[in-house]
């Protein structure tokens, strides 16, 4: 099969964007995610006053590392937890006032620990309506620095804000942290900071990040992990298939790229390369039990092709996939049942046990894109499935039916 071309990393693509926009110079970035997301994060920083030039291959981004250009701004996040999260963060080391809203999915997601933080480093940050989520106003006088702790049990992103944020201070930031889910997106945060010119001390649950700024660079965004997760997990439930995603290998910053390990275990064939990653179907699909958390973005990949596998699939340590663009957990629990799968569920686990799901089946994918882009595996298996959404893919991924098609030309693979 020939190989398949991912998009650019939609997390890789927000953290490149806050970093050129804060470094001294101008930054390229090339092969970025164009999305939904990363689109409103791009916009988000016009609105601020930072200047981004757009080409299909590359962004231009001038930074400013005094802060905004524009001395009050209304920003609006979208659908963008790193967006929503990220911005305001970026906002707080200038000098204006800047509001920020967000869509009904986003407002409903959580901000509370990051919040706490930057009012304890000094920031003015009022929440207009439900405490710990937007609509929010920074009034901005720069931020000096210093000692925070941080709760990051709910979502990483709470310390990549900070830890993008502690260059830009008078003094740097010395980060506590109580708890961390999701560690690996914490390592490529560390990753792009040191290509950027700032490298981070971390002694256990502390991080040192010092004063004095980025410098501007041109980086290469690699293709996003989670999203090859459902051309992978297609390959291993089609025996004989198989999947290359060139640009994603040993060398990748990704963490969900470690989805390849559980494939593995459940009896696929794996090859590893420096840049590229194949996956091949055997034939066999063994239950397994597998903790999560530091991949929890496949989670509705695995519980997706579950049905399919041999044995019981018990997926753990999960509870925070119950505070992304929906509950994924009860997501992929609902609509396994609507296929007629045993699902058991617990407040951070799920177990699926192995089924023949009846065709014809509808989805729900609660506006949620990845729900649809997992059970698009499903429906490799499974004729007759149709989404009540499946436009919401434009979030990370515009053309995923149109390029699943293409990969697989199966009934009910395009939604």
């Amino acid at each position: 099969m020939p190989a398949v071309e991912i998009p650019g990393s939609k997390s890789i693509t927000a953290r490149a964007l806050f970093l050129a926009a804060a470094a001294d110079g101008v930054s390229t970035l090339v092969r970025p995610l164009s999305s939904d997301d990363t689109e409103g994060f791009a916009e988000g920083l016009v609105r601020l006053g930072y200047r981004v030039g757009r080409t299909p291959d590359a962004w231009q981004v001038d930074g400013r590392p005094q802060g905004p250009a524009a001395g009050e701004a209304d920003v609006y996040c979208r659908d963008g937890a790193t967006t929503a999260r990220f911005l305001p963060t970026l906002a707080a080391a200038g000098h204006g006032t800047y509001r920020f809203d967000a869509s009904p999915q986003m407002r409903r997601r959580p901000l509370g620990p990051l919040t706490r933080a930057l009012r304890d480093l000094g920031v003015d940050l009022r929440h207009e309506e439900a405490e710990g989520h937007h609509p929010l106003t920074v009034r901005a006088a720069g931020v000096e620095g210093g000692e925070v702790v941080l709760d990051a049990g709910q979502s990483s992103q709470y310390l990549t804000a900070l830890l993008l944020l502690g260059p830009l201070t008078r003094t740097g930031l010395r980060i506590r942290v109580t708890d961390l889910v999701s560690v690996p997106y914490v390592e490529i945060t560390l990753a792009m900071m040191r290509a950027f010119g700032v490298d981070v001390v971390r002694d256990g649950d502390v991080f040192e990040v010092p004063p004095g700024g980025y410098r501007a660079t041109t980086y290469a965004v690699e293709p996003d992990a989670s999203t090859a997760s459902y051309f992978f997990a297609a390959a291993a439930v089609t025996p004989g298939r198989e999947v290359t995603v060139p640009g994603l290998g040993a060398g990748a910053l990704q963490g969900d790229l470690g989805f390849v390990e559980v494939l593995r275990r459940m009896g696929a064939e794996v090859e590893t390369a420096e840049d590229r990653t194949t996956v091949r179907g055997t034939g066999v699909l063994r239950g397994l039990t597998v903790n999560m958390r530091d991949i929890s973005d496949t989670m509705p990949t695995l519980a997706a092709m579950a049905p399919f596998a041999s044995g019981p699939v018990r997926i753990e340590d999960v509870a925070n996939t119950r505070v992304k663009e929906c509950d994924r957990l009860e997501a992929c629990a609902e609509n396994l049942r609507r296929l007629g799968v045993d699902v058991a569920t617990g407040p951070d686990w799920i177990e699926i046990r192995p089924g023949a799901p009846v065709p014809g089946a509808g989805i729900k994918t609660y506006g949620d894109h990845r729900i649809v882009m997992s059970f698009a595996v499903t429906g490799l298996r499974v004729p007759g499935l149709s989404f009540d959404d499946p436009g919401c893919v434009r979030k990370t991924f515009p053309g995923f039916h149109e390029a699943f098609g293409a990969a697989f030309r199966e009934p009910g693979a395009a939604g």
